[in-house]
């Protein structure tokens, strides 16, 4: 029977690393998970986890000093490390302590089950820390950055008129929500609640243009719980209210036509 501890303190980053992890588990596996590092250490010792995976950033003790906490209890566990950071003095660290991979967020669904596969078939044959081999860091590169943002913007795009918050969508493409923040606006040039309110207003825009919707209404379709604040965000990228913007684009329109006539005529 394996034993896996998943150590992370973002919520919905746990939830789906949970969801993947027992797409691979056999019905008699125990799964463990946990917040903290000191968690971590107390759940190490109580069931004897032979897979571990464990977030860096974690608190009380971040998730190096947990490992080598739990090295004193159990030397052959095989512990894989999922972190935002790719300082390589963090490398050097789990090299020491004999972990088994080093990924780095965002780490694709399809990479974390073969990682996960790995370590349960290295564990099962009792060859986890039999070769002392240099661990090979999984170095973030441009693509796979490239990659969860075109995928983060595709969901943005579809979903920008419900409730959406920046870990929701971290957590689609499975990354730290601190670190998508930082890497989104590197990436877009805007932060991410101005991006969203971008295209929330580019859409405001229109259904001003071509529906009767009275102001309430059209902050609702938008995304927007408050018709408050609605109005400030649209008065402070338009700048105008949504009833003057719309009276401005109807006398627009009202112009091109009377000299469409003119010219006509």
């Amino acid at each position: 029977m394996n034993v896996v501890l998943i150590v992370e303190d973002e919520i919905l980053e746990l939830e789906f690393l949970t969801l993947l992890v027992r797409d691979e588990l056999h019905p008699d596996d125990k799964l463990l998970t946990c917040e903290s590092g000191v968690q971590a250490i107390q759940l190490a010792k109580q069931y004897r986890p032979n897979i571990i995976l464990m977030d860096l950033m974690i608190t009380e003790i971040d998730g190096l000093t947990a490992i080598q906490e739990i090295r004193k209890f159990l030397p052959n566990s095989c512990i894989t490390i999922l972190s935002a950071y790719s300082e390589f003095s963090y490398a050097q660290k789990a090299i020491s302590l004999k972990v088994f991979e080093y990924l780095l967020k965002p780490v694709k669904p399809i990479v974390f089950k073969e990682i996960l596969n790995k370590m349960l078939k290295a564990s099962s044959n009792g060859t986890v820390l039999v070769e002392e081999k240099p661990m090979e860091l999984s170095v973030e590169t441009t693509e796979d950055r490239l990659y969860f943002i075109e995928e983060s913007i595709k969901y943005i795009k579809e979903h920008f008129r419900e409730k959406l918050t920046l870990e929701m969508v971290a957590s689609k493409v499975f990354v730290n929500p601190k670190y998508f923040s930082h890497v989104f606006k590197k990436e877009k040039g805007v932060a991410f609640t101005d991006y969203i309110n971008q295209l929330r207003m580019e859409y405001a825009c229109r259904l001003l243009e071509i529906t009767n919707y009275q102001a309430y209404r059209i902050s609702y379709e938008c995304g927007f719980s408050d018709p408050s604040y609605f109005n400030r965000v649209f008065c402070a990228k338009m700048n105008m209210t949504p009833q003057t913007y719309r009276k401005y684009v109807h006398a627009l329109k009202q112009s091109d036509s009377t000299d469409k006539i003119n010219v006509g005529c």
